[in-house]
């Protein structure tokens, strides 16, 4: 742990543990077509069970943001969350390994229920194949029961593109809130 101070900002860095292994891309958009092993979808599958299973008081989204993001961006409103769990929060794939690792949980808490299967689906939407694979693997998606999480991650990446950054995602979070509206 390293803490660091200023006049007006304390800072705190703190390694939880060294990984060895590379993540899988050097952007969080991923930029090529992966082609992981069914083995390492049902480790990311189980890991995430775990996560979801933990207790805490976190939150990584509140409900106040997908109130007002989600009409905003995705142009309906705030779906009802049937589920809240413990999410990563920050799943994207700059942030994970192969083998399996997940890194950078500053970000963890509470949020709907299948939140990390929409954040890692969100940033594969440039790879059809890898997005195609993201949801195959978590059936959340494109169900009742996920479409408060796919609303509350496409809301936030729209609002990303509307600031100028994941510009290279605009067209296609365009077609998935429209796919999120039809609904």
């Amino acid at each position: 742990m390293h803490d660091a101070f200023d006049d007006t900002t304390a800072y705190r860095a703190e390694l939880s543990a060294r990984v060895d292994q590379p993540v899988l891309s050097d952007d969080p958009i991923l930029q090529y077509d992966l082609q992981l092993p069914g083995s390492w979808w049902a480790d990311l599958t189980e890991a995430l069970e775990k996560v979801s299973a933990t207790v805490t008081d976190r939150v990584a989204i509140r409900q106040q943001y997908m109130d007002r993001a989600i009409p905003e961006f995705v142009w309906i409103p705030a779906p009802a969350v049937p589920c809240w769990t413990t999410a990563h929060g920050d799943l994207h794939w700059a942030n994970v390994t192969a083998p399996l690792r997940l890194l950078d949980w500053e970000g963890w808490g509470r949020a709907p229920e299948g939140f990390d299967a929409a954040t890692l689906y969100a940033y594969s939407l440039i790879q059809p194949n890898t997005a195609a694979r993201v949801r195959d693997v978590f059936p959340v998606l494109g169900s009742p029961a996920g479409l408060a999480a796919e609303a509350t991650v496409c809301a936030q990446l729209l609002q990303t593109v509307a600031r100028g950054d994941n510009l290279v995602l605009e067209d296609q979070l365009r077609n998935w809130a429209e796919e999120l509206r039809r609904r």
